[in-house]
């Protein structure tokens, strides 16, 4: 097994694959916010609505593989991409804004290290392990 690669054996990136993750996350949360603020949405709603993706937890009641699989589905960027499209088409400010919200949020979570889950436990993520319990540092 020593010949993996060293994401293969850790369970997600390392070293400056993930600070350059991590920097893309801060990135996308910042230009969230910036857009946010020029489409003049309420701060009290993205106050109310930036943590309800993590709503997504519940699905680890039906145990790691539907928890990563749900958890996954809230946390992949392309559904607030999709949503955002939809926002200007229409166009719908409502759209935007929690296309926005939804988006700032993702980025705020891979800043921290918080990434995509695998089916393997709540800890193992694309951006590596989490958590004092998997033996790991926090992010």
């Amino acid at each position: 097994m020593t010949d993996r690669p060293a994401t293969m054996t850790a369970g997600g990136a390392t070293g400056g694959v993930r600070t350059l993750l991590r920097l893309e996350g801060a990135a996308l949360a910042l230009a969230s916010i910036v857009f946010y603020s020029y489409f003049e949405g309420s701060w009290g709603m993205f106050a109310l609505l930036l943590l309800a993706p993590d709503l997504s937890f519940v699905g680890y009641l039906g145990g790691p593989r539907a928890g990563a699989a749900t958890y996954n589905v809230a946390h992949a960027a392309i559904l607030p991409m999709l949503l955002g499209i939809v926002g200007m088409v229409v166009p719908s400010a409502l759209a935007m804004h929690l296309a926005l919200i939804w988006s700032a949020h993702i980025g705020i979570d891979r800043a921290l290290g918080y990434g995509l889950k695998y089916d393997a436990g709540f800890g193992f993520t694309h951006l590596g392990r989490i958590g004092k319990a998997n033996g790991s540092s926090p992010p």
